[in-house]
């Protein structure tokens, strides 16, 4: 039995591919952690997805650091795709939430590899100016890793009657 709840609207459940596919190509998105007498605390944040896990970096001391080093028990939340329809009155929405644990990288080859994560992620193509990067800033950051426990992923239902549609129109009438 799975300590996390199971989509009530399974049919709207993306696949794991489909969901990993979403945390591939967003930038950015939102880590919820337990804050400040014990509420919620949403922070908009960039990431790297990779093997399984969500990695982040962080300032020294802060909110988000506390709250980490208080309860090791996190949400993230990317929106893959948010195409509002005001005439209909309906969303044409991907999402992904992937819950976890969560915990600042203490050592340094952990942390370097994941500085050159994210560097390479938003600076692609760019070695010797991330070295410097890296140089420069490595003593001012912290990294922080999220390891994915569960992971689900969710479309608008009129992603499935278009998709219904169009293999419904490809089939060879009888």
């Amino acid at each position: 039995m799975s300590i996390f709840r199971e989509m009530r609207r399974k049919r709207q459940q993306l696949s794991g591919e489909e969901s990993i596919a979403i945390l591939q190509k967003a930038t950015a998105g939102t880590l919820a952690l337990l804050g400040d007498n014990d509420y919620p605390y949403a922070v908009p944040i960039s990431y790297v997805y990779h093997e399984g896990k969500l990695f982040f970096h962080s300032a020294l001391a802060g909110h988000k650091v506390d709250a980490i080093r208080k309860c090791d028990k996190a949400s993230f939340c990317v929106i893959g795709q948010d195409d509002v329809q005001p005439e209909r009155y309906i969303t044409f929405y991907r999402s992904v939430i992937a819950f976890g644990r969560i915990r600042i990288i203490e050592g340094e080859q952990e942390k370097l590899q994941i500085a050159r994560l994210l560097g390479n992620r938003y600076n692609p193509n760019q070695d010797e100016a991330l070295q410097k990067e890296i140089e420069s800033s490595l003593s001012r950051m912290l990294a922080i890793r999220f390891d994915i426990e569960h992971l689900t992923g969710k479309e608008a239902v009129e992603f499935l009657k278009q998709r219904n549609a169009c293999i419904n129109s490809t089939e060879i009438p009888e």
